[in-house]
């Protein structure tokens, strides 16, 4: 497994994608996407020389995320992309790891399977199995 991207919670999105352009030099690479199983809208950014962030910002009281976003939000998982999604989440669950949501289709990554899995010290980790991501904005 190699990391794909890291996560951010975010409170508002375009806010998120402003201070990432201003203080960090992101530029924001896809649309802005909802993800309506998990209740969020997502959004990548990049930077040359550098991994992939993904905004993550609630979509109402009943998304996962609200009760972290309202108290500010950040770091909430890191991405790893694999080329077997069902051997290693068998293998992490070997391990001791938690599955938190098996694999179902992400809107933000074209409707490939994404899944989530609790790793020891409060560590979210989603695993994917593609390259895709959300459709490009317009230059």
């Amino acid at each position: 497994m190699v990391i794909d991207h890291i996560g951010i919670v975010v409170k508002n999105i375009e806010e998120g994608i402003e201070h990432w352009r201003e203080v960090f030099g992101y530029h924001q690479m896809t649309d802005v996407v909802e993800n309506t199983r998990q209740r969020v809208r997502v959004v990548f950014l990049s930077k040359q020389d550098s991994l992939l962030v993904k905004l993550v910002e609630p979509v109402g009281p009943s998304s996962s995320v609200f009760a972290f976003a309202k108290k500010g939000g950040g770091l909430h998982h890191l991405c790893f992309k694999t080329d077997g999604m069902s051997e290693e989440l068998e293998r992490l669950k070997g391990l001791g790891l938690r599955v938190l949501a098996p694999p179902e289709p992400g809107e933000a990554f074209e409707n490939e399977d994404i899944a989530f899995v609790y790793a020891k010290h409060g560590l979210n980790v989603e695993v994917i199995e593609t390259d895709k991501k959300a459709a490009r904005p317009p230059e």
